[in-house]
């Protein structure tokens, strides 16, 4: 690999972000990053090296998904980019665009900055919200998905962020497909992404592990996910970058699924007393009905309620070679990490 190569991230002050460029240092490639406020560059320079040494080639730049200012300097001399920044809140907002129009407007910015710029690849983070709700009719049930799988965004039962996640991707293959770029994007749906921290940002999966060891989880819902580590979707978004065969590809990031309940077994298990205060009990489906009527946070998951819902990752193994750590690996080297610094209550966006 030439150590001249250039990789923008957006969203470097984020959790996944943060950690792609981690994986990119790593490797010897030279990395760039944005983030919406200047004043977190030091925080973004201390999270990344506090894995890996950063030395000078790391640059950070301002530029923000909802204004086009700063996305052609950002794209300019680049290589290849890693589009990882998407707003992802605690809560539905209760206006959809709120997500909606910076996921795809965002998105658009950042390819048409990178076209411009002639950059070789662009790998844009979409989610398996994007594979999974494919509407009433969909005959899915029973069956691992795959990338063949499309969410509806019509489906009038989706969340904002569902349906951002989404459109958002639906929008880049339109965009690219237009300009004759089409095996220049590549697209990757992970699930629940957790792992170690690097810094104070928590995305919404980190929280229910750090909920449940804190106990502020008084009970288990029966939640489920297919939890993801952080690490292996900063790798595989690195690998799809170059590898021939994922050229104008969806690849699915995910493990097997959890149910929350199983999460606290694993936790109890490998932590021992550190997991005294994770819960036991579990939360019948009407309470948790009832609680979102009030709080728009279970609001944003009751319709995941009693779901399983399995991924297919054959395609991510058959052509970037990506296989992930075992999953019970990474939920205790989540809760490590999070033990082992202070908790914040606020969770934060990538930036």
């Amino acid at each position: 690999m030439d150590g001249e190569q250039t990789v923008l991230v957006t969203g470097g002050s984020g959790f996944l972000g943060g950690w792609c460029l981690v994986e990119l240092l790593q490797r010897g490639y030279r990395a760039r990053t944005t983030v919406r406020d200047l004043a977190r560059e030091a925080e973004v320079r201390a999270n990344v090296g506090s894995q890996v040494e950063v030395g000078d080639r790391l640059t950070v730049l301002a530029a923000d998904l909802n204004a086009d200012r700063g996305w052609a300097e950002a794209a300019d001399g680049c290589d290849y980019v890693l589009h990882v920044a998407s707003p992802f809140p605690p809560a539905q907002p209760k206006d959809p665009d709120a997500l909606i129009v910076p996921a795809r407007d965002g998105t658009l910015r950042v390819l048409r900055a990178s076209l411009g710029a002639g950059v070789r690849r662009v790998v844009v983070t979409s989610s398996v919200a994007a594979v999974r709700n494919a509407g009433p009719d969909a005959n899915s049930r029973g069956r691992e998905l795959t990338e063949a799988d499309w969410t509806d965004p019509d489906n009038p039962q989706l969340t904002p962020y569902t349906r951002s996640k989404t459109i958002a991707e639906r929008a880049a293959w339109d965009h690219m497909r237009a300009q004759g770029a089409e095996d220049r994007l590549v697209t990757v749906q992970p699930g629940a992404i957790i792992g170690p921290v690097l810094g104070d940002d928590r995305s919404y999966s980190l929280q229910a592990v750090e909920r449940m060891l804190t106990g502020r989880m008084p009970g288990l819902p029966r939640l489920g996910f297919s939890f993801i580590d952080v690490r292996d979707v900063a790798s595989l978004e690195v690998g799809a970058m170059t590898a021939a065969d994922a050229a104008g590809q969806r690849l699915i990031a995910a493990a097997s699924f959890l149910w929350l309940s199983d999460v606290a077994a694993i936790l109890r298990e490998r932590l021992g007393p550190d997991a005294r205060k994770v819960p036991r009990r579990r939360v019948p489906d009407v309470l948790v009905r009832l609680l979102a009527l009030f709080d728009p946070e279970v609001r944003s998951v009751v319709g995941e309620l009693g779901q399983e819902t399995t991924y297919s990752v054959e395609n991510a193994r058959r052509r970037v070679g990506w296989v992930p750590r075992p999953i019970e690996e990474t939920i205790v080297d989540c809760a490590r990490s999070l033990l082992g610094q202070r908790m914040p209550t606020a969770a934060a966006s990538a930036s």
